[in-house]
């Protein structure tokens, strides 16, 4: 059972906001959507705040509540409209339709409670570094040579998720999948859109990073500085370099000695001649 705190404009409690929480357990709290109600706000284990109705309210209480040091998990309460507006800037951790089922709010409030009782060790796995890009997927942030770059929702996951597997090529139906997920209805268009974007927000030395492969898809390529350390460690572990072409050579012509020796072997063929005849006629 989780505690949480419900900051909303609407006079009608928790079961207007989010019908389903009258069929879970949890202990809950509402708060009307002001700074002043912000000061002296009960410790929760979550945050959902009502962005239904006004999100222009509802972004400028996100960062007040994160200008207010908030530690604890922020969810969004939204209605399908809401859904095109928000992006990653709103610092929410995830994201609740107020038609949402039981079991859909739970899932997802355990999630969001986990994910903020991890360790420090686990929250540093979240930096990804490639070469001077870096991502926060904490944070959902990504620079470039310390600057942040400017990205929608989408594309962040999309760099993301490309970042995360570098050198593996994805079809645009993989990156569909995966990114805008099962229940996104729209064509594999949208991924050659958001890499187009991407390309241009990396800038001109840097849109290489994003490779397309003819006639399958997308992959990153890391910078070559970093294949150049993930190569080093092969060859620190003494692995045996390549055969010099002379040593092929050799290699070749002793195989060639040995198939003219079984050859050369009589067979149990009665009407077949000696070997070396049989290459003769062959050559004729």
């Amino acid at each position: 059972m989780a505690e949480l705190l419900i900051l909303t404009p609407a006079t009608g409690g928790s079961a207007e906001v989010l019908p389903a929480l009258g069929l879970l357990s949890h202990r809950v709290r509402v708060l009307p959507m002001e700074p002043s109600a912000l000061v002296d706000a009960p410790d929760a284990d979550v945050v959902l705040l009502d962005a239904r109705r006004d999100l222009v309210a509802a972004r400028t209480t996100c960062r007040l509540l994160h200008a207010t040091g908030l530690t604890v998990p922020l969810v969004l309460i939204l209605t399908e409209g809401g859904l095109t507006v928000v992006t990653h800037e709103w610092g929410a951790d995830d994201l609740l339709l107020e038609s949402a089922s039981p079991a859909e709010v739970e899932a997802r409030l355990r999630l969001v409670v986990e994910r903020s009782a991890r360790g420090p060790a686990e929250e540093s796995q979240q930096e990804i570094s490639a070469g001077e890009l870096a991502i926060d997927a904490g944070g959902y942030t990504a620079r470039l040579r310390g600057r942040p770059i400017d990205l929608t929702y989408k594309e962040f996951e999309l760099l993301k998720y490309l970042v995360q597997h570098p050198g593996r090529v994805f079809t645009r139906a993989q990156l569909l999948q995966e990114v805008w997920g099962y229940d996104y209805y729209g064509g594999t268009r949208t991924v050659d859109v958001h890499v187009r974007r991407l390309r241009a927000k990396l800038g001109p030395e840097h849109e290489q990073l994003i490779g397309t492969v003819r006639n399958v898809g997308y992959r990153f390529d890391p910078p070559k500085e970093q294949r150049q350390v993930e190569e080093a460690p092969a060859v620190a572990s003494g692995a045996p370099p390549a055969a010099p072409s002379a040593t092929n050579g050799a290699i070749v012509t002793n195989a060639v000695s040995a198939a003219a020796t079984t050859e050369a072997t009589p067979t149990d063929d009665p009407n077949a001649g000696p070997a070396g005849q049989r290459v003769a006629q062959t050559g004729h």
